[in-house]
C-alpha cells in the first residue's frame, strides 16, 4: 500500500513537474513579451517626443515675447535631457539639440546677466557635442593632439556633421570669447578655429553664414598676439550678412560690439544697432527669437555707448 502511494506520488509529481515546465514557460515568455513590449512602447515614445520637441524648438525660434521663450526653454531643456538619459545608447540627435538648445539659450538669456554661469552651460553644451563627435576615432584620438593632429582629425569628420560640429564650435567659441583672461581656456582657440573653417568649406551658408559671423567676431576681439585681425574681420561679417540677405539681425550687433569698439568707429557702431532696431521683427519669421534677442542685445549696447568710445 505505501509503495503504491509512493508510485501515485511520482506519477502526480511527474504529471505537476509538465504542468509546472509548461506554467513557468508561459509566464517566462508573457513576461519577455511584457518587456518587449514595454521597450518597443517607450522606444516609440521616445522617438515621437523627440519629434515633437523638434517641432516645439521650432516654434520657440518663431517665438518673440522674450520673457515667454526664456521661461520655456529650461522645461523643453530637463525634457531633453530626460529622454537622452532614457535611452539605452546615446542619441546623436537628442545630444545634437542639447548642444543647440544650451548653446542659444545661454547666448539669449544668461551670457549678459552671469557669465560665470554662462560658462558652465556653454560647456555642457560643447561637451554634448563632442561626445558625438568623438564617435570618430580619427578625431577622438588628435583631440589631445598638436594643432596640425587635431586639423587632421578635424577633416576626418563627415559633410553630414556640419550642424553638430557648427554648434559644438559655437558654444566652445562663446566659451573663449568669455574667458580670454583664463589660458586653460584659451589654448583651445585654435580647435574651435579648425572647426569652424571645416564648416566654411563644406556649407558656408549654414545658419545663415554664422561661421562667418564667427571669425568676424573672433579676428575682432581677440587680441592680436593670438591671432586677433580687427582689418579681416569686416569682411567676414560682410559675408555674414550678405549670406543671411541682412534678415538675420545678430551680425550687426556684434558688428558694432567687437569690430566698430575695437577700431573705435563710433558711426558704424550706431548705424549698425539702428539698422537692428527699425527692423521689423517679422524680417525672417522662422527666427523671431534670435532677432528679438538682437533687438535687446542692441538696446543695452546703445545704452552703454558713452563708455565704450573714448
Amino acid at each position: 500500500m505505501q509503495i503504491l502511494f509512493l508510485e501515485k506520488w511520482t506519477v502526480f509529481s511527474i504529471f505537476n513537474n509538465e504542468i509546472m515546465k509548461k506554467f513557468t514557460l508561459a509566464i517566462f515568455v508573457l513576461l519577455g513579451f511584457y518587456s518587449w513590449s514595454c521597450g518597443l512602447l517607450q522606444t516609440v515614445a521616445v522617438n515621437s517626443t523627440t519629434g515633437i520637441i523638434d517641432n516645439g524648438l521650432n516654434a520657440i525660434f518663431e517665438e518673440s515675447d522674450l520673457t515667454l521663450a526664456e521661461q520655456s526653454i529650461p522645461a523643453n531643456i530637463t525634457l531633453l535631457e530626460a529622454l537622452y538619459r532614457s535611452k539605452d545608447k546615446d542619441d546623436d540627435h537628442l545630444a545634437l539639440l542639447l548642444t543647440q538648445a544650451y548653446a542659444g539659450y545661454t547666448l539669449g538669456f544668461v551670457e549678459d546677466k552671469d557669465p560665470e554661469r554662462a560658462k558652465a552651460l556653454y560647456i555642457r553644451a560643447r561637451d554634448y557635442g563632442l561626445s558625438v563627435l568623438k564617435k570618430n576615432k580619427q578625431f577622438a584620438a588628435a583631440l589631445d593632439g598638436s594643432s596640425e593632429e587635431f586639423s587632421a582629425g578635424v577633416s576626418a569628420l563627415a559633410k553630414d556633421d556640419v550642424p553638430l560640429i557648427f554648434w559644438t564650435a559655437n558654444a566652445w567659441g562663446n566659451l573663449i570669447k568669455l574667458s580670454l583672461a583664463d589660458p586653460s581656456v584659451i589654448v583651445d582657440l585654435h580647435k574651435v578655429n579648425s572647426l569652424m573653417e571645416f564648416v566654411l568649406r563644406n556649407d558656408e551658408s549654414f545658419y545663415y553664414g554664422s561661421a562667418h559671423l564667427y571669425f568676424g567676431t573672433m579676428l575682432a576681439t581677440v587680441p592680436k598676439n593670438l591671432g586677433g585681425k580687427p582689418d579681416s574681420a569686416k569682411a567676414h561679417f560682410d559675408k555674414c550678412l550678405s549670406i543671411g540677405e541682412g534678415k538675420f539681425l545678430l551680425p550687426y550687433v556684434f558688428l558694432a560690439q567687437s569690430y566698430a569698439v575695437q577700431v573705435q568707429d563710433k558711426a558704424l557702431f550706431e548705424s549698425s544697432l539702428k539698422t537692428v532696431e527699425d527692423a521689423s521683427i517679422d524680417i525672417l519669421p522662422e527666427q523671431r527669437l534670435v532677432n528679438a534677442i538682437a533687438k535687446q542685445k542692441a538696446k543695452a549696447l546703445l545704452a552703454k555707448e558713452s563708455d565704450l568710445f573714448f
